[in-house]
């Protein structure tokens, strides 16, 4: 008999069936549980009607990561989803930390599409050229910490990708990055966000910087502050590579 299971970590991409890689679909299919946030496992439902799901609410991450590996070393095979990328803020690391202990255990990190790239396929191309993702939220990061790479990223001219731009309890937090990223990059610089990448009432939105510091967010919303040389070109964001007499 099998007396350890398998778990799997996978990111299952922004929200819709056909932007999973076919690698997570295979891991979903091969699990015979699937644990996540509330929000992700209903995602899968219709297409994994006959799987056992179990669920936790927001911020009890590491209640859902132990769920998972209990399972697993009960012999199950375990799939913990993660919405995006299962490394980017993802929770592949805390299942690896969790399970520090369990060598026995195998554990398979899948990759997915993160938030960064399938909105930005929405936008059209704001990442052409170097770029750093920075999530807003400072339930586990020092906003002194997230001010600095703000600063820092604004500084070296680079397009800026953000996370978690907003909250009700964090209702502000947009208009101040945009007003410390304001101090190395003009009012015009061309900037974007897209809503609910990949499900349900999905929008784009090209704006300048100006504008940004004041757009409705939330947490199901991406923005991009684009670089010197990002553009908008027939209402989409492109950064250009550099490429000559282009």
């Amino acid at each position: 008999m099998r007396t350890t299971g398998k778990l799997y970590v996978v990111g299952i991409g922004p929200g819709s069936y056909e932007d999973m890689t076919i690698r997570a679909v295979s891991a979903l299919k091969d699990s015979e549980i699937i644990v996540g946030y509330t929000v992700y496992v209903d995602l899968l439902r219709e297409h994994f009607p006959e799987k056992e799901m179990l669920t936790t609410p927001m911020r009890q991450e590491q209640e859902r990561c132990q769920m998972a590996i209990l399972k697993a070393q009960e012999g199950k095979r375990v799939a913990m989803v993660c919405s995006g990328d299962s490394g980017v803020y993802g929770m592949s690391g805390l299942i690896l930390q969790l399970a520090e202990n369990s060598q026995d255990l195998e554990i398979e990190v899948i990759p997915g599409v993160t938030a960064a790239l399938s909105g930005g396929a929405v936008l059209g191309a704001p990442l052409g050229h170097d770029f750093a993702v920075i999530s807003l939220s400072d339930l586990l990061t020092p906003m002194e910490l997230i001010e600095d790479r703000l600063k820092n990223s604004a500084l070296c001219d680079m397009v800026i990708c953000l996370y978690n731009p907003s909250s009700k309890k964090r209702a502000d937090y947009l208009k101040n990055a945009c007003e410390i990223v304001l101090q190395y990059q003009k009012p015009e610089t061309v900037c974007g966000l897209v809503r609910n990448i990949g499900r349900d009432g999905e929008e784009m939105e090209v704006l300048s910087l100006s504008q940004l510091k004041d757009a409705d967010v939330d947490m199901f919303t991406t923005v991009y502050i684009g670089n010197s040389m990002t553009r908008e070109i027939n209402g989409r964001m492109v950064t250009p590579r550099g490429y000559k007499n282009v």
